[in-house]
């Protein structure tokens, strides 16, 4: 498996967009969070989150190849378990239906991270440390809040034994300890 830092030289090399750097970011700390309450293996857990979307830019506009080709990149880097994971991120086009508890936990990391991040950006300060748990609550229940960001694969924190509002905590309290990195 490949180091953290081999992982951030090849989300450099195939992610130009700044954005989508940091929502790699984003969802590494979540899985690596979710992976030390878990007692999972935090190293692969968090790598399988930094490079989730590393194929994004160059699949956006054909979004059946997307984690396909990630997959592909990385299929000698990382385990199976990160690769199927990777893949199953996008299930509704890749087929490869989430079975394991990182498939599941990347999904929910995936989605929660967009509505950690539409939350900061709407606080005065626009930073992370502003964002409450009560702040979480009240905008996953606005389904015209960040109406891109999928609840339902947010929901998906529950196959892996958390609740949703522990899951919105954990996941909120992962990106305050990466504000410099995101931003906010």
């Amino acid at each position: 498996m490949i180091s953290r830092t081999e992982g951030l030289n090849i989300v450099n090399q195939y992610l130009k967009n700044k954005n989508l750097k940091k929502h790699s970011l984003a969802v590494e700390a979540i899985l690596k969070a979710m992976a030390v309450k878990l007692e999972k293996d935090t190293e692969l857990w968090a790598l399988t989150g930094l490079l989730h979307d590393i194929d994004y830019e160059f699949t956006k506009e054909n979004p059946e190849n997307h984690g396909t080709m990630s997959s592909e990149i990385l299929e000698d880097m990382l385990p199976e378990e990160a690769i199927n994971a990777i893949k199953a991120h996008n299930y509704q086009h890749t087929m490869y239906i989430p079975q394991t508890r990182l498939d599941k936990a990347l999904i929910a990391a995936d989605a929660v991270s967009g509505l950690i991040i539409a939350a900061a950006l709407i606080m005065p300060s626009k930073k992370l440390e502003d964002v409450t748990l009560k702040t979480l609550q009240k905008k996953y229940k606005d389904k015209s809040f960040a109406s891109g960001c999928n609840r339902k694969r947010i929901d998906l924190c529950i196959d892996n034994g958390f609740e949703l509002d522990e899951f919105l905590n954990l996941s909120l309290n992962a990106l305050k300890t990466i504000s410099n990195e995101l931003e906010l």
